[in-house]
């Protein structure tokens, strides 16, 4: 099965980054957030396995944290934006 990895920055979040990995047909294998609010980015983290990427960002889009203008979930689909360019590879 082929593949789409990367590894996301995030900007203006307590999560540093965001690791996610597709398989060929845009559904979500697997995510990790590296830093944040560790009990629910697991949770989102578990949620969003096995959703198409499309489905997630119409849910996710847009949620705010507090006074900020994003959010770790608004910081995943900004990740899965970039997800969808990447080439898939063999795994």
């Amino acid at each position: 099965m082929k593949t789409k990895h990367l590894m996301y920055q995030t900007h203006g979040t307590c999560s540093q980054m965001i690791d996610v990995t597709a398989d060929e047909n845009d559904v979500i294998q697997q995510v990790f957030f590296l830093g944040g609010c560790n009990g629910n980015l697991q949770g989102i983290s578990q949620l969003v396995r096995g959703q198409k990427i499309d489905d997630v960002i119409a849910r996710l889009n847009g949620i705010r944290c507090g006074t900020k203008g994003t959010s770790c979930p608004d910081q995943l689909c900004r990740a899965l934006e970039q997800l969808k360019e990447t080439p898939a590879s063999e795994a």
